[in-house]
């Protein structure tokens, strides 16, 4: 067995086989060294501050691709002027290597409009700010949100959000006032549903129950009662309800009596005994005037004529004391 692996056959096989085996290893290496260029660099030239078409021009004529990228816009260069390459300057590439160019545009690149309507004058203000916009003039109108962004404008035409606007452009808000006080609920009765919602939006009143008598949502039944009545004082943003129904008022006067029953204050002024009512007079007590001691009459004391006035001996007391005034009665 040994002595047939060492035959001189089976040595001369194998050295065969190694050999082509090295062929094919070395063949192998000197295509991929002529396929890849293998030894042939080229240094990629200095671009920065150039021009774009100066920069694509060069690698055109050295034999590298090329590709081209926009940065944000910096004022502080030239439009289209070569800012950063990549691989960089003096890097050594094979030939057909792509080159990025970092190019300065010709300008801001366009921003989008962010969603702040409805939102708090402040928030939108600073995301507005955020995206590099400006705010214009902040104008004010009657709404019940008080201080809420209600729209936008772009050169007196209304914005979107999501609008791309070139960078640094200036807006104008339109801003909710807030509510007013003290306002008369329109008259909505004989108008047909959508045209009540309109009505009510309009003068800043929000719809409230919207009930049909057919229990349906036809949007073109009549409105025959509502709540509060047209004409009534209320504030901006309170509820207005509405009752629909496919017949005309003048036929649904039983339901309309039943309805202000239940929401209207009625005071009968027809009954004699409010007609007659008047109302009870208190009695004054009676108070006797006290006399005051002004109004008195004094004692007139009569001095008789010819009259011996009588001698009065005065006791000897420790204090004196007053004299009593004496009446004399004269007969």
């Amino acid at each position: 067995m040994l002595k047939s692996l060492f035959h001189w056959k089976v040595l001369v096989n194998l050295l065969l086989a190694l050999g082509i085996f090295t062929a094919l290893v070395w063949l192998t290496f000197r295509w991929l060294e002529f396929h890849t260029n293998h030894g042939k660099e080229i240094v990629i030239p200095s671009l920065v501050n150039k021009s774009v078409q100066d920069a694509i021009k060069i690698l055109d004529e050295t034999g590298l691709e090329y590709k081209v990228d926009s940065l944000e816009y910096d004022p502080k260069y030239k439009s289209f002027q070569v800012l950063k390459i990549y691989p960089s300057s003096g890097s050594h590439v094979k030939d057909g290597r792509i080159v990025t160019l970092a190019v300065n545009p010709r300008y801001y690149a366009p921003v989008s409009v962010p969603d702040i309507l409805d939102r708090y004058k402040g928030l939108a203000f600073r995301q507005l700010e955020l995206v590099g916009l400006k705010i214009g003039d902040t104008i004010y109108e009657p709404s019940i949100q008080r201080d809420a962004v209600i729209r936008m404008q772009y050169n007196g035409t209304n914005l979107k959000p999501g609008t791309l606007l070139p960078k640094f452009s200036t807006i104008d808000l339109i801003i909710g006032a807030g509510p007013q006080r003290n306002i008369s609920v329109p008259n909505l009765v004989g108008l047909t549903v959508q045209e009540a919602k309109v009505v009510i939006a309009q003068n800043l009143f929000e719809v409230g129950i919207v009930e049909h008598e057919d229990g349906g949502k036809d949007e073109s039944d009549i409105v025959y009662y509502q709540d509060p009545e047209g004409g009534s004082i209320r504030d901006q943003g309170m509820q207005v309800d509405l009752w629909a129904s496919k017949k005309t008022p003048a036929e649904l006067g039983g339901k309309i009596a039943q309805l202000n029953s239940l929401y209207r204050l009625q005071v009968d002024t027809t009954s004699s005994r409010i007609n007659n009512y008047q109302p009870p007079i208190e009695k004054a007590q009676k108070t006797q005037p006290q006399p005051q001691v002004d109004d008195l009459p004094k004692p007139q004391v009569l001095k008789p004529e010819n009259s011996v006035k009588p001698k009065v001996v005065p006791e000897k007391t420790s204090a004196p004391a007053k004299p009593k005034p004496k009446k004399v009665v004269v007969e």
